[in-house]
């Protein structure tokens, strides 16, 4: 297989042609950063030596900064023992796939069934006080939400479900997101994103926190955990681990398509939410090895789950026939009887009909990289090189 150190520039902007939608956020929009407290955005300014010619943002963020670590000190007293004392919480289910292999619409899906709960966006950005906050918090800072997401156009909302990755970023854990805050200095492909190559102190660190913030949401509601985050799927075995009996949902998609759309996103998110402008240089590298080390992971991962735990499916098959696709899920995860999802699930389907996904055009070049590259992805999900 074609390494990336074997090549140089993979493609340039210019090369992948985009059509569709995307918002880019003004000064005044909320970012994922919002509840970061000072004991996290401190030391992620001084590691990038302060090297963010954004002042305002820089600013703000650190206004917010300084409330969000004494809404933390208020949460914590009223709230840490209750959370403790709190019954376990039931195994999730977790989205994985890579970026823009349809994890969120999947996601969508699944939490349009009652029986099931998932962090909103709201408390992903603040899993620090999310408790003592969520009732009123929201409803100051929702005029400064975008509407659109800046990569898709797809609704945003501080109710609507979201990735757990932003809140363990804002919990100060390792996470490959930091790359948002300052793109151009940390140019690792897949920092942080396989927790088994930390050492173990940071191992176990990660899974404190993560263990915390599920144990906050399950405090907040009672019913089973749907979570979704690209990054989860580099971290089956830790997950399972973690939480014994936890399920796994895969959704794979057309390599070609997945490049492409993780490229364009790349490259709005860092400029969006970003404390300085990127230069984007590497990124084409960055994207292809990025998913070279998740799919390295997942497969070492994949076989010690039990068949009960695991189902895949394929992003073409679930928009061609949604319904038997989600009934099929169901069925192979033991979920709760499918019919009584059936109505919302419907009722979904008939409010997005006219949703369409970004186009994307690849130079032929740039596809003979994909293929080299990510082939034995090609030829587990039967797609064509």
């Amino acid at each position: 297989m074609t390494t990336i150190r074997e090549t140089s520039k993979i493609v340039d902007p210019p090369a992948v042609a985009t059509r569709g939608d995307s918002r880019k956020l003004r000064f005044y929009h909320i970012r994922n950063w919002l509840g970061m407290p000072l004991g996290v955005w401190l030391p992620l300014l001084a590691r990038n030596r302060f090297a963010a010619p954004r002042v305002g943002q820089v600013l703000r963020q650190t206004v917010f900064s300084a409330v969000n670590s004494l809404l933390h000190r208020a949460d914590q007293l009223i709230y840490s023992g209750r959370v403790r004392r709190a019954p376990a919480p039931e195994p999730p289910l977790f989205v994985v796939g890579h970026w823009r292999t349809g994890t969120t619409l999947l996601h969508e899906l699944l939490v349009q069934d009652e029986r099931f709960t998932s962090p909103s966006t709201y408390q992903v950005m603040t899993p620090h006080h999310f408790l003592l906050t969520d009732g009123w918090m929201p409803r100051l800072f929702n005029h400064a939400l975008p509407e659109r997401r800046p990569m898709d156009s797809m609704a945003v909302g501080f109710d609507k479900p979201q990735e757990d990755e932003f809140a363990l970023c804002n919990l100060g854990l390792p996470s490959p997101y930091v790359k948002w805050a300052f793109p151009n200095h940390y140019p690792e492909p897949g920092l942080a994103l396989d927790i088994e190559a930390l050492d173990e102190r940071e191992r176990r660190r990660w899974v404190a926190g993560m263990r915390w913030f599920v144990g906050r949401l399950s405090y907040r509601d009672r019913r089973p955990l749907v979570l979704k985050s690209p990054t989860h799927t580099a971290r089956l075995r830790l997950l399972a681990e973690a939480f014994p009996g936890a399920r796994f949902l895969h959704i794979v998609r057309n390599p070609y398509e997945v490049f492409a759309s993780t490229l364009h996103t790349w490259r709005q998110l860092w400029d969006s939410c970003g404390f300085h402008a990127p230069s984007y240089e590497g990124l084409d590298e960055y994207v292809l090895e990025t998913f070279v080390r998740m799919y390295a992971a997942f497969e070492r991962d994949r076989p010690l789950l039990d068949a009960r735990q695991f189902y895949e499916l394929r992003y073409e098959d679930l928009v061609a026939d949604p319904m038997d696709e989600m009934r099929k899920v169901y069925a192979r995860l033991e979920l709760p009887d499918f019919e009584t999802a059936r109505p919302r699930l419907t009722s979904y389907f008939a409010d997005h009909r006219g949703y369409r996904t970004n186009r994307h055009v690849l130079a032929d070049e740039v596809r003979q990289q994909i293929a080299n590259c990510w082939r034995p992805y090609f030829e587990r999900y039967g797609y064509t090189v």
